[in-house]
């Protein structure tokens, strides 16, 4: 019986996220290679978080294995507060402090390198490869599959790579219990989702930056094979979904995709993809999308438009419309091929606010747009930040919701336009990226997020995900959740649940407080932060019966929202 050892280093690419709380495709599909040849075959999975806190377990049962699969690779850097995707120098010593199993390192950061942080180049993978008897740029599941079938490496053709999704519809199904094995199962694990691979805009090339029109032609999976991976994972005790490995959600199944830059929506197909995956999961606390391409939206605007009611249908609130506007300069747009323009971007933004702007059950807007600018691309100059920043401030004027606004430095890639400009741009521009993100975070962010998070808001089913020392941050699952600094935190633990209610705004984060507010346990400063000074003394004082207490906040939550937390 052979045994294999799945090693996660994490992922972040333009389509896929597989930093904790998020589990990306490749554990699910390389675990259901293994099944598919060898049913009885034993694979423990680990992440890279618990190799650096349990050393010894891991170097244990790897030593005892027949195979060890590395993957990983971080290609847009953030910040995560879930995990720390591993680093260059775990990437050699792990392996060559593991003796006896086959080594395969594969994943992004073979195809790719692996990124650091934004406005560098990516680490080759020449500084790695060495500690591993094969190297994999393919798919990992199908390097995988065909090792399992061979048992031999030279037989197994490293660059392989999906035609189509007849064996990953298979894998994903199979593979689906290795989220038994991941640390946030039964507490915040998010799956995310292949809807399709590559970009629609590969016909003429896609963004200088980006690595997914590189990936060739669209193919898309069928919903009923989605519907199948879903309920899978529901039925292991998953309830967090992120619709999130495709380049552009409402490019799914759209009419003229691998003719066209810009193919129509069809919202039929949306309809029964996202009513898929929503009986397939039909108790699922999320049920999200990711990236949107705004150009579909507003060069389609009624297709777009009734499918993004679809959308909102059948998903959960929260929800995030990723915008990829990159710049709001029309000589960056042309240059890097981006796609887009700022007064057509606008537009998207004003139809995702129509469709989408409702508060729902769980708290948040139902659908916002997200809007994500590049830094450091050939064109740029100070002008370019000027451009950037008046984007920003017509949102603002005319009242539009932007759930985030994500500023990143470019991260060159070899393989894409990118790779042989370097980072020339992103150093020599520095000091202007360093402004506008300071401006984006000290002046967007503080005026949009207490519109899209008011004061008194109620935000259900947060998740503990960090203490230390006085700090406390709870988080719903989602595409973008939102961080939420806990105040009075006596009685709170890491992987609990709790509601809360907004006090307060940071730079890209909320103040909160736990519910049940308590009069006797809680401060004062606390009960005045929700309640207001003067009934804050009364509630204090016991001045107020409990059931009473529910109109004390009128205006800032529904009595009946206060009632349901005990208030």
């Amino acid at each position: 019986m052979t045994t294999v050892v799945l090693l996660d280093g994490y992922n972040d690419e333009p389509a896929g996220l597989g930093v904790p709380p998020y589990i990306d495709v490749y554990a699910r599909y390389v675990a259901g290679a293994v099944w598919t040849v060898e049913h009885s075959a034993t694979v423990h999975y680990f992440t890279i978080d618990f190799v650096r806190e349990n050393p010894d377990t891991f170097f244990r049962v790897a030593g005892k294995s027949d195979l060890l699969v590395v993957f990983g690779g971080v290609v847009v850097p953030g910040k995560y507060l879930g995990g720390k995707p591993i680093t260059a120098e775990e990437l050699v010593r792990i392996p060559r402090s593991v003796e006896g199993p086959v080594k395969i390192l594969t994943g992004p950061f073979v195809r790719f390198g692996l990124g650091v942080r934004g406005g560098e180049r990516a680490v080759p993978r020449e500084e790695f490869e060495d500690a591993y008897d094969l190297v994999a740029p393919g798919d990992p599941w199908l390097v995988v599959y065909e090792y399992m079938l061979e048992k031999s490496l030279e037989k197994v053709n490293p660059y392989a790579v999906s035609k189509d999704y007849s064996l990953v519809d298979r894998f994903a199904v199979r593979g689906a219990r290795i989220v038994l094995q991941h640390p946030n199962l039964g507490y915040n694990l998010t799956a995310e989702i292949e809807t399709y691979k590559s970009c629609p805009r590969w016909v003429t090339g896609g963004c200088s930056f980006c690595i997914e029109p590189r990936l060739g032609r669209v193919v898309f999976r069928e919903a009923k094979s989605i519907g199948e991976e879903v309920r899978a994972l529901y039925e292991l005790g998953v309830r967090a979904f992120r619709l999130g490995r495709q380049a552009d959600f409402l490019a799914y199944k759209a009419k003229g995709v691998n003719e066209v830059e810009f193919p129509e929506p069809d919202p039929s197909s949306i309809e029964e993809l996202m009513r898929t995956v929503r009986l397939a999961a039909p108790s699922a606390e999320t049920i999200h999308i990711d990236n949107v391409n705004p150009a579909t939206i507003y060069i389609h605007k009624e297709k777009a438009r009734e499918a993004l009611k679809s959308i909102v249908k059948y998903h959960t609130p929260g929800d995030v419309a990723a915008f990829g506007l990159e710049s709001a300069d029309p000589v960056v747009v042309k240059q890097n091929n981006l796609g887009n323009d700022a007064e057509g971007v606008l537009e998207a933004i004003k139809i995702v606010n129509e469709v989408g702007a409702r508060r729902g059950w769980n708290g948040s807007p139902e659908l916002l747009p997200g809007v994500n600018f590049v830094l450091g691309l050939p064109g740029e100059t100070a002008k370019t930040y000027r451009a950037n920043k008046e984007f920003l401030e017509r949102i603002l004027e005319e009242g539009l919701l932007v759930r985030r606004v994500n500023v990143r430095e470019v991260l060159p890639l070899p393989g894409t336009p990118m790779w042989s400009v370097g980072t020339s741009i992103a150093e020599a521009h520095r000091k202007y990226a360093k402004a506008f993100k300071k401006w984006v975070r000290r002046n967007f962010d503080e005026k949009m997020l207490p519109k899209v998070y008011p004061k008194g808001t109620i935000l259900r089913n947060c998740y503990v995900e960090y203490q230390a020392g006085p700090t406390t941050i709870a988080r719903p699952t989602g595409s973008y959740p939102i961080a939420v600094f806990l105040e009075e935190k006596e009685g709170l633990a890491k992987m609990m649940k709790v509601d809360c209610i907004v006090t307060g705004h940071k730079a890209r984060s909320l103040l909160g407080v736990p519910l049940p507010v308590n009069p006797q346990k809680h401060s004062l400063k606390t009960l005045t932060k929700v309640f207001g000074r003067k009934r804050a003394f009364e509630v204090k004082r016991g001045l107020v019966p409990k059931d009473p207490l529910a109109r004390y906040i009128t205006g800032r939550i529904s009595s009946v929202a206060a009632s349901s937390h005990g208030l």
